[in-house]
């Protein structure tokens, strides 16, 4: 055996044990986040801060290592793509984590989940300050692991997105975002300004949370996500979970008095699971089915969420199946006020909540203030963020939060790092580019109406998760729509879709 096979071989080996743990800690995570009384909580977390490290300190191992190295060096002279790929993640792990020793791995680990438990406390008494020390902690730990990166970019922040979305940078977004407030902000005025009156009085109407589970069932079903390799429950704030590779579990959120929270919030997450149940099952043997950046996944939540979801094809669809579960919720309401209503346009507060037009908006502000928190270092006064997020609302959407719950404390992103949030408004971008690429090959909207997600999710096997781990984002992208990556096509659509219903 060539030395390059017994690296690769103990390199596959080190990563099957490193899966275990992770795979473990995966399942603790979930059930912190859905089942766990809150008394065992931190005992819960210590536990898998424990497993975190246990995975990290095999990867730290000399031997590991050195084989890593070497399959890098020379991974030109591997025959198998998905080899190569897997000598190149490797590096960039490597190079991310070198300089982190297992201390600061279990100290980061300890830091997040307190910082998990202290936003759920801070969220449920309205008051940041219970969270801000916390978020300090993960600030501190978050600045200090960029200047460790040996592959750190331009500034602090840009070396932690790069952890997000490869060869993506702030100039990007930067150049990207304010083209969205160029064209989004004077057309939010004419929405705003419009006299068509969209019918909302029923959102609020009751329903119950065992119809609303029965609703998140048909849902999945609906969309081709497989129950064999898969699972649902609810949590304070919605997110799927890979636990191995053939167990892929989605949560959401009931609220009784907002039924279409879960309904998108389960679309949202039913579109995370179809990407990692349909990738190609040679990621799992080579040990790259993470590489996929957030963007990517992204793209495919919110393709299924909106693009999908939000469609009128789509709400004709499920229209029938919405009055059977909710007849008090749909009584005198019309399929068109249904798919109007869905698409109303509100500046809110809650970005979960947002309608699709006002969400990037939520992504621009998050972005704006994370930037400033990672890129401010030590100078940054965290008791003055409240403040800062709530103006920026009141800048950009022309309201502002009565209370730190609906504002900065609604998401659970900043109890474990920054660089995150970018993601969601490139997703829109990136699946609006190849929904245009789709649309060309099939007519998407008769495919919808009849519920074919067979050949939905049959093209995105092929063209968008297929080549997903083993591509960089601004490659990938082209690959699919034989075009550089561009915001354009999402703020067409934005245009064009809410041109219509509001009759500009």
């Amino acid at each position: 055996m060539s030395k390059l096979s017994e690296s690769l071989s103990l390199v596959k080996k080190i990563l099957s044990e490193v899966r275990m743990y992770n795979q473990a800690s995966a399942v603790l995570n979930f059930d912190m986040q859905t089942i766990c009384p809150k008394e065992g909580m931190n005992a819960q977390g210590e536990v898998d801060a424990f497993l975190s490290n246990k995975a990290f300190v095999l990867q730290k191992d000399a031997a590991y290592i050195e084989a890593c190295l070497y399959i890098y060096d020379h991974r030109d002279e591997l025959t198998d793509e998905f080899d190569r790929c897997l000598a190149e993640s490797l590096h960039r792990d490597y190079a991310r984590e070198k300089n982190v020793t297992p201390e600061m791995q279990h100290e980061r680990s300890l830091t997040y989940n307190k910082a998990y438990v202290n936003w759920l406390e801070a969220k449920k008494s309205k008051d940041f300050g219970i969270f801000a020390p916390s978020l300090a902690e993960v600030q501190k730990i978050q600045v200090r692991e960029a200047n460790l990166n040996e592959e750190r970019k331009e500034t602090p922040y840009d070396t932690l997105f790069d952890g997000y979305e490869q060869g993506l940078s702030s100039r990007d977004l930067d150049d990207c975002f304010n083209e969205c407030k160029a064209r989004l902000v004077p057309l939010l005025k004419r929405i705003m300004n419009s006299k068509k009156k969209i019918r909302t009085d029923f959102l609020s109407r009751p329903v119950k949370d065992e119809a609303q589970k029965t609703c998140t069932q048909y849902l999945l079903e609906t969309m081709g996500f497989d129950f064999n390799r898969g699972a649902f429950a609810t949590t304070e704030h919605p997110f799927t979970t890979e636990i191995g590779k053939n167990d892929i579990r989605v949560t959401t959120h009931y609220y009784p008095d907002m039924f279409y929270s879960n309904i998108f919030s389960i679309i949202h997450e039913g579109g995370h699971a179809l990407f990692e149940q349909n990738q190609p099952k040679e990621n799992y043997s080579h040990f790259i089915e993470f590489n996929k950046t957030m963007g990517m996944h992204e793209s495919t939540s919110r393709f299924y969420e909106n693009r999908i979801g939000r469609s009128r094809e789509f709400i004709s669809l499920i229209y029938p199946k919405c009055c059977e579960l909710f007849p008090n919720v749909f009584e005198g309401v019309s399929e068109q006020e249904f798919y109007e209503s869905m698409n109303t346009v509100t500046p809110s507060l809650i970005r979960t909540e947002a309608d699709e037009f006002t969400y990037t908006f939520h992504i621009i502000i998050r972005y704006e203030i994370e930037k400033m928190i990672v890129n401010g270092g030590a100078d940054v006064d965290v008791a003055a963020l409240p403040k800062l997020w709530n103006d920026k609302y009141a800048e950009y959407l022309g309201i502002r939060p009565a209370h730190d719950a609906e504002g900065i404390l609604q998401d659970v992103h900043w109890t474990s790092g920054f660089g995150y949030f970018p993601t969601y408004a490139l997703g829109n971008m990136y699946n609006a580019m190849y929904y245009n690429t789709m649309n060309k090959q099939f007519d998407i909207k008769s495919a919808v109406l009849a519920g074919d997600f067979k050949k939905i999710n049959g093209w995105m096997t092929e063209n968008v998760w297929a080549r997903a781990d083993r591509e960089s984002p601004k490659t990938w992208i082209k690959n699919i729509t034989g075009r550089d990556f561009t915001p354009t096509d999402f703020l067409d659509y934005l245009e064009s879709k809410y041109s219509e219903i509001y009759e500009l």
